[in-house]
């Protein structure tokens, strides 16, 4: 009994040992725009020990991907997934909004050592996103795979376009104007998609 009531204490300090280092690393890397930061800076920050950050994450890139890949988990994704009330541009404007909010942030991680690192994580994080949305435009007439390709261009292709314009947009960035462009392009793509599907215009962009 007592090993089975030992395990999940366990468990909730690791949790909260990974999320202190993580919440400290994003604080740092906000703060001087950069992630050419010392493990031991991180480590002080979130009051630990480097041997600690090894045993979590074992690097400091690993650390600053896990930071920003947890950022989505927790600040996004659960807007953008439950929300089955909102509009496509509600949600599209949540998405901007969180770049624009953390865009120094994201900025010196995406052009930072680690930036293929974090683009290749952040579009598996959001590829099941677009595959549901190409679901909800063509039903089950495309074939699976063709499905599974599409929604990987449209993430790779969004994600492409998220990049540019927190890592050179201008200052302050523009939610606003910018969902109206991703959301101008997005229907355009969906609208061929639903054409694929043998869907009319109206069908694939309701």
């Amino acid at each position: 009994m007592e090993l089975t009531a030992a395990e999940p204490a366990q468990d909730r300090r690791v949790r909260r040992s990974r999320a202190a280092l993580m919440q400290a690393a994003v604080a740092l890397v906000t703060e001087r725009g950069t992630t050419a930061i010392p493990l031991s800076d991180i480590a002080e920050a979130a009051d630990m020990s480097r041997r600690v950050v090894y045993q979590h994450f074992g690097d400091r890139d690993t650390l600053l991907l896990e930071a920003g890949l947890d950022l989505v988990r927790q600040k996004l994704l659960p807007r953008i997934e439950t929300d089955t009330q909102a509009t496509a541009r509600e949600l599209t404007l949540a998405v901007s909004r969180h770049f624009a909010d953390y865009r120094v942030f994201y900025r010196a991680l995406l052009t930072g050592s680690g930036g293929f690192a974090i683009d290749r994580g952040l579009s598996g994080l959001f590829r099941p996103v677009n595959r549901q949305g190409i679901e909800q435009v063509a039903g089950d007439r495309l074939d699976p795979r063709l499905a599974d390709d599409l929604a990987a261009v449209l993430t790779g292709g969004a994600g492409a376009f998220i990049t540019t314009w927190v890592v050179d947009g201008p200052d302050p960035l523009d939610p606003e104007a910018f969902t109206d462009r991703l959301l101008h392009v997005m229907s355009v793509l969906m609208t061929a998609i639903g054409r694929a599907a043998g869907k009319s215009d109206a069908e694939a962009l309701r």
